[in-house]
């Protein structure tokens, strides 16, 4: 196993991937494209994670794909009432579900409940040490074909050509050579000073600093396996949050980080019943915020 994998491995992390779908889903043709493209192309599909003198390793076994489809049965009063809910609700569960490791550590779940976005959702979960989010897509777009050609992959759509002065990039005032040098060392240091001060803000939570008991955080310090997990899907709109990003002169990285933010703090103050006049501090830590959180926001634009 490489190192990033042993990692996982200790971690117990899993990856949960939820996909809604046009259309109903053929069991028997979606059964023989795992075996063909699956587990015929991608060995780590068909091992299991074995100790071999202290060290983990990949060994190929023979999978039984059934063991591996899980059809649900979703409550129909939950359905009819908030079918989106009840998908969520599905998901969430998903948490609290130990995967037997004496096979290979993926399984598709099948819901065949309608919701505003699909027909149907099927739901893809798998241990970390398979691979992340990255590999994992570029997997699910190679094991698929072209509706139009079902001889050829699946290609990604052009970039639009988008024009207008807000796609336009801000040009930058001329600057002498001096200048210039003086704004790059400048850049450099502040960098360097930011990476200080991050690790060792980072270092100093490991060992002593905490963040407050709040709505966000177990009070009860339980054991970190299979803890029940919240999974909430809301889609936006990369036009949007590009737009966004070219009004404030920021990254995309910003505008999901802010966004994140502000539902966080409505998210905190609606339930603890306190004043929106309070500070909330999400991400950032200062002395006169009244709650400070930390969190992980982790997402994919490639």
């Amino acid at each position: 196993m490489s190192p990033i994998g042993r990692i996982m491995e200790d971690l117990d992390v899993y990856i949960v991937v939820v996909i809604g779908l046009g259309k109903p889903v053929n069991l028997p043709v979606f059964r023989a494209g795992i075996e063909t493209e699956l587990l015929a192309r991608f060995p780590r599909f068909r091992s299991v994670q074995v100790m071999d003198f202290g060290k983990p390793r990949w060994v190929q076994t023979t999978v039984n794909v059934d063991d591996h489809i899980i059809v649900s049965r979703l409550d129909p009063a939950a359905v009819a009432c908030d079918p989106e809910k009840a998908v969520e609700d599905y998901v969430s569960s998903l948490s609290m579900l130990p995967m037997d490791r004496s096979r290979p550590l993926w399984e598709f779940h099948f819901l065949d409940v309608p919701t505003s976005e699909a027909t149907t959702t099927t739901v893809l979960r798998l241990h970390h040490s398979i691979g992340d989010g990255a590999s994992l897509m570029t997997l699910l777009m190679a094991s698929s074909l072209s509706t139009a050609d079902p001889s050829r992959l699946p290609a990604m759509p052009p970039l639009p050509n988008r024009t207008g002065p807000i796609y336009q990039r801000r040009p930058r005032p001329p600057l002498s050579s001096g200048e210039a040098l003086l704004a790059w060392v400048w850049s450099y240091l502040v960098l360097a000073w930011n990476t200080l001060v991050d690790g060792v803000l980072l270092l100093a939570t490991m060992l002593f600093l905490s963040d407050p008991h709040t709505l966000f955080k177990r009070a009860d310090g339980g054991s970190r396996s299979h803890r029940h997990m919240r999974f909430l899907h809301r889609s936006l709109s990369l036009d949007d949050v590009k737009l966004v990003k070219t009004a404030m002169n920021c990254t995309i990285n910003d505008v999901l980080v802010g966004v994140t933010s502000a539902a966080l703090s409505q998210y905190y103050f609606r339930k603890s019943g306190k004043r929106l006049s309070q500070r909330m501090c999400v991400l950032n830590k200062t002395k006169h915020a009244a709650v400070v959180t930390h969190s992980f926001i982790v997402f994919n634009v490639r």
